[in-house]
């Protein structure tokens, strides 16, 4: 049941469980009749899960992750020659912040095996509720979302918000001193509907400035990007480009968004490998 659902297929379930489609679709219709119930339709590009399909996956998947940690308990010894190491965090984090510490580690464990997941809050949090990643590493505000009790939630640093610039444009700009220098300016800024956006606005709205002209980028590789190229004056964590010979930060009088980033964890489910990691690269003790 798990296969089929993993890989969407009958066929692909067999093929990649070694086993023959007649195996799977009998042990299927086997577990509909013991349940009483359908847990899959058929359609022309697989299957897809029943209402009561969906409920038991959920709970499948759950006991399926408990699996893996119980093997990689076992996997995991203490020199670290084998195991794996699985986080989940959004891409300007894991780019600009704790790549350093991802290279550190494997050069330290080669053997271990690293995933580094992107998604939403609600995405990785999910994945970390079956067992799917170790622990997430996300900017705050973030417990309003965290249903599970059993997590903990630590502070790792804090970053601010920062207008900034090409350096061989910065004398085109130098004049901006406030939010409202920046009406006539071509901007280039988070995409709406994103929390750096949204941030961003409420300091617009309340200093009464409306933006005449921009692009809007989702990701903060984007948005570097599209400044090296000229497109006008970005709005970014200034930590990413603070230190950046080719570009400089552009200071305003008014408040701009600052948040913290976090690891949230489960030291329960919480392995060798990841805890090593946690405690050696991010300098936090898992008692």
């Amino acid at each position: 049941f798990y296969d089929v659902c993993k890989y969407g297929s009958f066929s692909k379930a067999a093929e990649l469980t070694y086993s023959t489609q007649s195996s799977i679709s009998k042990s299927i219709k086997k577990l509909e009749e013991e349940l009483e119930t359908k847990l899959f339709y058929r359609n022309p590009h697989g299957v897809e899960l029943t209402e009561d399909g969906k409920e038991i996956l959920y709970y499948v998947e759950k006991a399926y992750g408990n699996l893996l940690i119980a093997e990689r308990t076992i996997l995991e010894k203490e020199n670290l020659e084998k195991g794996k190491l699985n986080m989940g965090l959004p891409s300007y984090i894991s780019s600009f912040f704790f790549f350093d510490k991802v290279i550190d580690f494997y050069n330290k464990y080669p053997n271990i095996e690293i995933n580094l997941m992107n998604g939403s809050r609600e995405y990785l949090l999910g994945l970390m509720d079956k067992h799917q990643i170790d622990f997430i590493i996300y900017s705050s505000p973030i417990n309003d979302d965290i249903r599970n009790t059993d997590y903990s939630v630590e502070k790792l640093c804090s970053i601010m918000y920062s207008f900034f610039c090409r350096a061989e444009d910065y004398e085109k700009y130098k004049h901006i001193k406030s939010i409202k220098d920046l009406e006539n300016v071509p901007l280039v800024l988070p995409l709406h509907g994103t929390n750096h956006r949204k941030f961003l606005d409420e300091v617009l709205v309340k200093n009464n400035t409306s933006v005449q002209k921009s692009i809007n980028i989702h990701t903060s590789e984007g948005i570097l990007t599209g400044v090296k190229n000229g497109l006008g004056v970005g709005y970014i964590i200034s930590d990413i480009v603070k230190n950046n010979d080719e570009s400089k930060l552009i200071d305003v009088k008014e408040k701009l968004h600052t948040e913290d980033i976090v690891i949230i964890y489960d030291k329960k489910t919480l392995t060798k490998a990841p805890i090593r990691f946690i405690e050696e690269n991010l300098n936090i003790k898992i008692k």
